[in-house]
Formats: C-alpha cells, structure tokens, sequence
C-alpha cells in the first residue's frame, strides 16, 4: 500500500497540537509498514534539513515541500490565473489555502508518482484535489483536525450560511471523512454521505507513580493562537493572582511570546522532550473560551494520568463530558479553587488522577486508535 499524506507544517514540532497528531499519524503508519510519501509546505519552521529528519527517522520514504515563488513573473500569473477569479467568483479565500504555485508542484508529484489513498490535512487544502485529473483511481480521505467554519467566524466578510456551505462542498470531495472529536462527527454526519469516522488523538501509556515528587505544580503547553491567547491572559489576569505564591508553573510552546514575567512562572518556548515535563508536572491546566475540536494538550496530560483544569472549551471532543479527569469551570474563583484542592488534598488528586488514567486507556490508547485506523486503511 503506498499513501500520500498531505499536512502543511512540521510534524516534528511537538509544541502545538496538530503537529503532535500529524506525527501520531506518521507513527501509526510507520508501525504497519505502509509506504508514505509526506507533502508540506517549506518554510521558517520546515526546511529540507527537517523533511531529512523525518526520512531518517523512517516516518516517511519521501518527503516533498511545495515551496513559495515570488518572483515578478509569478505574480502577474498568479494575479491573473488566481485573484481576478477569486475576486470575480466571490471565492471564500479562507478555504483556498493551495495557491497556484502549490497546485503546480502538488500535480507534479501525483503525475510521477500512483497511490492507493491521497489524504488531505483540513479542508481549506481540499483544492489540491478538486477536479485534478492526476489522482489515477486513489481514494480521497481527509483528516479535517478542526471544524473550520467556527474558526474563521471572526474573519472579515464572514457569513454562516456561505461559510459552512462552502466547507461541506469540500468536505463532499472525499470518500472518507476523519473528525477528530464527537461534535464534529455529529455536524458532519448530519450533511455528508461519506463514511466519517472519529479518529481521536493517541498516544502511548505515559501513566507513571503518583507518589513521585514533581518539579512544577501546573503545566500548560500551547500554540501561539487567539483562542489560547485569550485563555492565558484570562489565567493570568483573574486566576494567578488568587494562587499561592510557592506554586510553580511551567509553559511550554510560542504562546510564551504573548506573556509578561511572572513570578514562580518558568517559560519555554520549546523543549526537545516534552515528555519529561508532563512526567515531572502535577496537574495540567487549559484555559480556553473559544475554538473548536479535541484539545490535545488535555489528551497528552491525561497520557501522563495528571489531572486537568480547564474552562468549558477544554474538554471539546472528548467522549465523556463527565468522569474523565478534567475540572471544568469559567469561574476564576472556583479554577483557583480546583487546582489548590488537587495540589493539597491527596485523596482528591488520586480520585481524579485515577479518573485520567482510565478515560485515556479507554479512548486514547494506541490499541484503541490504531485498530479505528486499521478499519480506514484496511
């Protein structure tokens, strides 16, 4: 079986939450011996130097990245074949992320090259497929990561109606269509005839002794976006100053760009082992008022069997709403409140601690994932 796997950014970036299922993926594919030729888009954070890595570490036997061309002649193309039909078409630009330079290098490989299945990251590169005459039979999935209409409805111009038409019509282009979490699944499954499957983020057992001294009371790992940008500054703002003043908190990831000092507050933007934070963390925290689909940072510290605070936002995706190790409230007094009784009361971090462990080994665990994958690529 020969799969191309088409996701954007770096998989090797473990900071941010759609790197990690991307890797997830590769990981799985890797373990059933599937061949695997990974497409992305060159830049800053994804060099050829890291599509090296990724072959070297046998995620993948190629790894092509489409590149950006400014040159003069490019853009009167670009302006011709590209902005003029958008503007005259009244094309939704948010869902055409595949520019024209894109499709060219993106025909190239589907020319040389003969798949069994083409899969897609996120419906806004749906493009890449549309109507291409170069898929010679392949079958169409996509991996949609976030339901993409409630993201862009603070964009300029947005419309709901025009919006999720627009991204259903793509959605339509598949034949299998991957949500990542139970709400997505249920709006999908109320408009699509394609199969749809849930396939949730997964990990390996990362559960380790509960009597092991941490080095910090709270983790918190995060992309640079507005949605954890607003819940961090709501944490910081409302909750960090009704903490003690001895409680130690780490935050990993670019979000620490958007954050002021703080004392007994330790910043990195990026760590080479993520794991041996989670490990050395007593509870993770997640504070988010907006966006969509599974956070995976509440699935990586569950792996871990470490409690989570969150606001109503963090538990998005997850099976059960209830009994999963998660705290769950918007009230910073009561956010306050969860994390010092899980910091002091042994008993209580235990009972949710345990709660952790068994939601994650039910739904998360590599076992469960990896055969829901199986019954996709046979």
């Amino acid at each position: 079986m020969k799969i191309l796997y088409f996701y954007p950014d770096n998989p090797l970036s473990s900071t941010q939450g759609n790197n990690a299922r991307a890797s997830a993926l590769l990981h799985y594919f890797k373990s059933r011996a599937i061949s695997i030729d990974l497409v992305g888009c060159k830049s800053v954070d994804y060099a050829e130097s890291d599509a090296a890595t990724i072959v070297e570490h046998k995620l993948a036997d190629n790894v092509f990245l489409l590149k950006k061309h400014k040159t003069k002649f490019y853009q009167i193309s670009y302006f011709f074949k590209e902005s003029l039909p958008n503007f005259f078409l009244n094309r939704i630009k948010q869902f055409r992320r595949a520019k024209l330079n894109h499709q060219v290098e993106f025909n190239e490989i589907l020319k040389n090259n003969s798949y069994d299945y083409i899969i897609i990251s996120y419906s806004c590169w749906a493009s890449l497929v549309k109507n291409n005459s170069q898929l010679k039979n392949a079958k169409l999935v996509i991996d949609t990561h976030d339901f993409l209409t409630s993201q862009f409805q603070t964009t300029k111009k947005f419309k709901l109606g025009r919006f999720f038409q627009k991204e259903i019509e793509l959605l339509c282009l598949f034949d299998i269509v991957i949500a990542i979490s139970v709400e997505e699944n249920y709006i999908y499954s109320q408009f699509l005839k394609s199969r749809i499957e849930i396939i949730p983020h997964t990990l390996t057992d990362n559960c380790i002794s509960k009597t092991e001294k941490k080095e910090y009371d709270i983790i918190y790992v995060a992309s640079d976006n507005p949605h954890n940008r607003n819940g961090i500054n709501w944490f910081l703002e409302k909750v960090f100053p009704l903490l003690n003043r001895e409680i130690k908190i780490c935050i990993i990831g670019k979000i620490t760009h958007c954050i002021a000092d703080y004392p007994n507050v330790e910043k990195n933007k990026f760590v080479n082992d993520l794991n041996q934070y989670y490990s050395n963390s007593k509870l993770a925290i997640c504070p988010m008022f907006t966006g969509t689909g599974l956070k995976i940072k509440v699935v990586e510290a569950m792996s871990f069997g470490i409690p989570v605070v969150c606001n109503e936002r963090g538990i998005d995706g997850l099976y059960n709403k209830t009994d999963n190790g998660s705290l769950v409230t918007n009230n910073p007094e009561k956010f306050a409140h969860f994390i010092h009784k899980l910091i002091e009361d042994r008993e209580y971090y235990d009972e949710i601690s345990n709660q952790s462990e068994k939601y994650f080994k039910r739904n998360h665990h590599i076992d469960v994932v990896y055969g829901k994958l199986d019954s996709i690529f046979n």
